[in-house]
Formats: structure tokens, C-alpha cells, sequence
């Protein structure tokens, strides 16, 4: 049985086996490109912020890092999908962003926690189960990986991928997302035999507002595929620079080895 990490092996994670600082922002200055040492505690108010808008809002700023999250366009039945987003979306106009950590943790609880059990239930095609089709989705990911985007942590599940990425600047998030997507779904339809939709066309993205919720989601994306009950063959995981396997990753952290 794998022991789910403490706060304080998660906090040696973050700085150590991830590569990256205790940062929520841009991990290079995007004035001089020198690196960042000290991390600020709010995006900078002169930061050019961008609200762009399809079924959700997508607020942009330069200099953050973003939690995103795309699926399967066949990962949810739909008729639980048209319930959960009439209730979002109710709650969304209630709720404009910038959101607190309060609005954050209100949003996971109602719809967070739910469309996450939802994907981990396994529905649908599951293609990203397949080797090939999640190495072309890997393949995507990395393509532009600290040219055009800085890859802070990823997890490519059966059913949908998680990700905190970083556009570099002069590179807009919308056309870094709609890159990724486009040219993965082509080769996954041409890998599978298909021709259909192979994302949601929607994708939820939202500005990392603080160091604590950049850990608590650098940790969620590490222990996504555990909770999921996922085999080492099923998913891929990427922390600070390389592929680790979850079971080697906490081998690796807490000296511990998990059960076969």
C-alpha cells in the first residue's frame, strides 16, 4: 500500500526532486531571464492581464504559471456533465475571477472533487490508457518545453491530463493550449483509426495565486494517479524535468518501499 506524502515530504519534493523553487509565478524574470530567487506573494498589478471568454472565463497574466486541466471529449456521459455545468455556471457568474483561496477551495468542493471522480471512473474510450497515445500527447507536451513554456509538473491519466505550465514570454497560453491539443488529437485519431473529436474543445485553466496552492497542486498532480488506483503502465508523471513513476517517486522521498 503506498503511504500518500506529509506536507513536509511534499515541501522537500517541491524544492528538491522538482527542480523548481518555492515560486507560483514565472520561474525566470521575464525582464532580464535571469532566475528567480525570491518568490512574490501576488502576480505584479502591472502584469498585462487578459480576460478572453468560450463557455468559461480565462483570465491571462504574464509572469503566472496555471493549473490547467483537458479531457476526452467522451471522458463524461453528458447528461452528468449538462447537470454539473448548469450548477457551475450559476455559481461562475456568483463568482468572477480573480478568485481568493477561499473561492478556490469553494470551487473544488462543489465541482472539483466531482468531475475528478467522474474522470477517474474510468468511462468512455480511455485512450490515453494506451503507450502510443500517451507518448503523443508526452510528445506535444515537451515539444516546446522551456522555449516556449516552462513544464512545472504534468499527469497524463486514462481519461485527461493535468498540468502546471508557464508560458514564456511573448507566447499566449490560448495558442500554446491550442497547439498541444490539435496537434496531439490529430496523431492519437490517426494512431486509433478515427476521425472524431478527441478532446473537450474546452479546456479549465486558472492563474496559480499563491505558494501553498502551487504545492497543494504540484501534490495533487504527483498522488492523481494513486488515488486513481492506477497501474505504473497506465498513466505518465512528470515532476522538475523527468518521468517519474509514482512508486519511485515516494521510494525516492520517504526511503519507504511500497508494496507490490
Amino acid at each position: 500500500m503506498l503511504k500518500l506524502l506529509s506536507n513536509r515530504e511534499m515541501t522537500v519534493a517541491a524544492r528538491q526532486a522538482f527542480k523548481v523553487e518555492q515560486t507560483f509565478l514565472s520561474a525566470h524574470d521575464v525582464s532580464t531571464h535571469k532566475h528567480r530567487t525570491e518568490p512574490s506573494a501576488m502576480p505584479s498589478s502591472s502584469s498585462a492581464l487578459t480576460i478572453t471568454r468560450r463557455r468559461l472565463p480565462h483570465w491571462q497574466m504574464d509572469g503566472s504559471v496555471y493549473w490547467i486541466t483537458f479531457r476526452l471529449a467522451d471522458a463524461i456521459p453528458q447528461d452528468k456533465l449538462r447537470v454539473w455545468k448548469q450548477a457551475r455556471d450559476i455559481w461562475l457568474r456568483l463568482h468572477p475571477e480573480p478568485w481568493s483561496e477561499a473561492d478556490w477551495t469553494e470551487y473544488d468542493q462543489r465541482f472539483g472533487k466531482k468531475i475528478e471522480a467522474w474522470l477517474n471512473a474510468g468511462m468512455g474510450s480511455c485512450a490515453l490508457a494506451r503507450l502510443d497515445i500517451r507518448e503523443a500527447v508526452k510528445k506535444y507536451l515537451l515539444r516546446f518545453n522551456r522555449e516556449r513554456l516552462l513544464l512545472h509538473a504534468a499527469v497524463i491519466m486514462p481519461t485527461h491530463v493535468h498540468l502546471l505550465l508557464e508560458p514564456l514570454k511573448g507566447h499566449d497560453l490560448s495558442r500554446l493550449l491550442q497547439g498541444i491539443k490539435g496537434a496531439s488529437a490529430r496523431e492519437a485519431n490517426k494512431r486509433l483509426g478515427t476521425a472524431g473529436t478527441f478532446w473537450l474543445d474546452e479546456s479549465f485553466d486558472h492563474i496559480v495565486r499563491s505558494e501553498k496552492q502551487y504545492r497543494r497542486l504540484v501534490r495533487y498532480i504527483a498522488e492523481n494517479p494513486v488515488k486513481a488506483g492506477l497501474r505504473e503502465d497506465e498513466y505518465w508523471l512528470y515532476l522538475g524535468g523527468s518521468d517519474v513513476p509514482v512508486r519511485a517517486f515516494r521510494e525516492r522521498q520517504t526511503g519507504m518501499s511500497a508494496a507490490p
